[in-house]
């Protein structure tokens, strides 16, 4: 299931609580919604920081195999 189907089944869902209880699972998303602005950033692990070196290592030889982001 992508992202944007779950948002739009969540949304549904949020559309069709009852009143009532729209103040119970007030709290719930509102810790939801701010753990998502506070990602919890790890270190790269030792494989990680080799991969990375490597593909530094790639684009200073041939920048032009790379492709821009934009």
């Amino acid at each position: 299931m992508t992202t944007a189907v779950l948002r739009n089944e969540l949304h549904t869902m949020i559309d069709t609580i009852p009143d009532r209880s729209l103040p119970a699972i007030k709290p719930l998303l509102f810790f939801l919604s701010n753990d998502y602005w506070n990602p919890v950033i790890e270190m790269a692990s030792p494989e990680e920081i080799a991969m990375i070196d490597e593909r530094m290592k790639d684009y200073e030889t041939d920048p032009s195999s790379f492709s821009p982001l934009k």
